[in-house]
């Protein structure tokens, strides 16, 4: 009989793999992942649709940066 663990530590512990759920308990932490925060963004105080489109895309372009949201895909 042979059993395939979906999460497992390969031989040596450089590598552990989680094929199945990673849940964290409340009271658990998690140490060494790096965080990313975007910027802070203001409330709008935009008074028309274009104002409020360039605060909207001043969001989109804070959370792109901190590697929150992915980039636009490049066009040619």
């Amino acid at each position: 009989m042979s059993y395939n663990a979906k999460n497992y530590t390969e031989q040596g512990g450089e590598k552990t793999v989680i094929g199945g759920t990673l849940e964290i308990k409340e009271g658990a932490s998690v140490t060494g992942l790096p965080l990313s925060a975007a910027a802070n963004q203001v409330d709008s105080t935009a008074t028309t649709v274009a104002g409020l489109k360039d605060d909207f895309n001043a969001l989109l372009l804070k959370l792109k940066t901190a590697g929150l949201m992915e980039a636009d895909a490049e066009t040619e």
